[in-house]
């Protein structure tokens, strides 16, 4: 069974060499012409001078290239650094700049629109196109321009490897954060494959799914669509949709029986007309990246009477992390379940002894899925990444657990239930509210799509409730309406001082809603 990140590819390349790995459009790679073009491109990083653990940046959308280069920088042995297409030129070089990226492989517009931006990158060497080189590129950049193509057909100059081993890091994926810049998470290739393998056993992945990758491979819960279809052989789909109702029409074209998505994105796709198809094949689905509310949950339960739930908690610093079995949804369908296989998950308080049952605080999680820690931050690190106090079953040595940040709280019978981040409570009246309680309350009364509960600065209570609120495609709902239907649920300190209704909510590269953007927003809005 594979160790290192790239093998996933090769192993079942040997065990099924004509079994369709990869679709994009209208072009599909299968097993052996994956691994073949995953080969070339990894001897011609080496040949251009890529050293063992150097930085290879991918800023392209989801595409055939994006996923062999991936694992190309893999087994070159270098580490690869996703960037989200979504992002503007100053973010792509701060990640470029952050990583020391040696390399950056992207597409002739991309390029372009970063000229300003490479001239103060001072570690990047060479830049891959994976469209057209022209004399006008070469001469407004100070990097070497090399063509995709040229590098994939070319034999390769030398035969040396670099020598991996499964605690070597293979990955940086920049997480959003709450606040600052990004981080970069540091992956092994120990961290991506326990990883996939934890995933598929749960899921119960076999070659004969088909996944659709709709979520961003610069996210980890996108990439993990990636392992863990090529740890078993199975076919992954790649599509960048504009609308959710492209979803749909490609779940029922390409026969989909697995589908990984944020919560933001099943809201907006219970509202949809389903195509008959779009259902016809799909045996599971799942959900990350935050909480789903327990109505959305309810009508995929009714829309997908014969496709498994799996409810999913998960952060970048430890890759995957729980999730809820199917046949529990109806029973505790606000959990976030137990932890995955090779995993375990606590609830600790700070001086690090086991919470009571229901009694909440910090996760921790503990297991090889754990991060290295962040790419040249000692300080973050040390503070997330960090031993649990006086643990008498741990390995000798001090075994480093991910502290999460997240607020949580486990059930009689093992069950974790997710309550809030730790920065995210609202402090009103004398009170600490959570704002994941209120917006359950609002989602239950039906009327609402999308909500979101924020605190805003006030001079005698200190934070003033604020909901924004999309209402259901068809319903007219106003403030009042809202505010009666949901008051016998919530106490007085809880209630909002006012309802914001939009059409849309904003949403960072992963696609979850953008609490700190839409908390600006809505200052700008009341000070205006």
């Amino acid at each position: 069974m594979a160790e290192l990140l790239h093998d996933l590819i090769f192993e079942s390349a040997s065990r099924s060499p004509s079994q369709t790995a990869l679709k994009y459009k209208s072009s599909t790679l299968t097993y052996a012409e994956l691994a073949e073009q995953v080969e070339h491109l990894s001897r011609a990083l080496i040949d251009i001078g890529v050293e063992k653990q150097d930085r290879i940046a991918i800023y392209l959308p989801k595409c055939l290239e994006n996923v062999i280069a991936i694992f190309a920088a893999s087994a070159a042995g270098a580490v690869f650094v996703p960037i989200n297409p979504a992002l503007k030129p100053h973010q792509v070089s701060h990640i470029l700049l952050d990583s020391e990226a040696k390399v950056l492989i992207t597409t002739q517009g991309k390029c372009r629109a970063l000229n300003t931006a490479l001239g103060y990158c001072v570690d990047l060497q060479s830049v891959i196109l994976t469209d057209d080189v022209d004399s006008e590129d070469e001469e407004i950049h100070t990097q070497r321009l090399l063509a995709w193509d040229e590098l994939i057909a070319a034999s390769p100059v030398t035969v040396r490897v670099h020598r991996v081993i499964d605690s070597d890091m293979v990955s940086l994926i920049y997480t959003s954060g709450s606040t600052g810049d990004p981080k970069g998470v540091i992956l092994s290739h120990r961290n991506m494959v326990t990883g996939a393998k934890s995933v598929a056993q749960y899921l119960n992945n076999s070659p004969s799914d088909r996944i659709l990758a709709v979520l961003p491979l610069s996210f980890d819960y996108g990439m993990s669509q990636l392992t863990t279809a090529f740890l078993v052989g199975a076919s992954v789909v790649l599509i960048n949709y504009l609308l959710p109702m492209e979803v749909l029409n490609t779940l029922a074209q390409e026969r989909i029986t697995g589908l990984a998505a944020v919560p933001p994105l099943w809201n907006l796709l219970v509202e949809l007309p389903w195509p008959g198809e779009a259902a016809a094949n799909l045996r599971y689905i799942t959900s990350s990246g935050g909480v789903v509310p327990v109505e959305t949950t309810e009508l995929l339960r009714q829309m997908l009477p014969k496709t498994e739930i799996y409810l999913m908690y998960g952060l970048t610093e430890a890759f995957r992390s729980t999730y809820l079995p199917p046949e529990q949804i109806e029973k505790r369908p606000t959990s976030i379940g137990k932890a995955i296989p090779n995993a375990e998950v606590l609830v600790l308080r700070s001086d690090g002894t086991p919470c009571a049952v229901d009694e909440p605080d910090e996760l921790v999680h503990r297991g090889s899925l754990v991060a290295m820690g962040y790419w040249n931050d000692v300080e973050a690190t040390e503070q997330r990444f960090r031993p649990i106090p006086n643990r008498v079953d741990a390995i000798p040595g001090e075994e480093i657990a991910v502290w999460s940040g997240d607020i949580v709280k486990m059930d009689s019978e093992g069950y974790l239930y997710f309550l809030r981040r730790d920065d995210e409570l609202i402090k009103t009246m004398g009170y600490r509210v959570s704002p994941n309680e209120i917006e359950e309350i609002f989602y239950r009364s039906g009327l609402v799509s999308e909500v979101v509960a924020l605190g805003i600065p006030h001079t005698t209570i200190g934070q003033s409730i604020v909901l924004v609120a999309i209402p259901k495609n068809g319903v007219e709902v106003t403030e009042k309406l809202l505010l009666d239907d949901c008051k016998q649920r919530l106490a007085s300190y809880m209630m909002p001082a006012e309802i914001i209704f939009r059409s849309s909510l904003p949403t960072n590269q992963n696609g979850k809603v953008d609490r700190k953007q839409l908390a600006l927003e809505v200052l700008e809005s009341v000070s205006a």
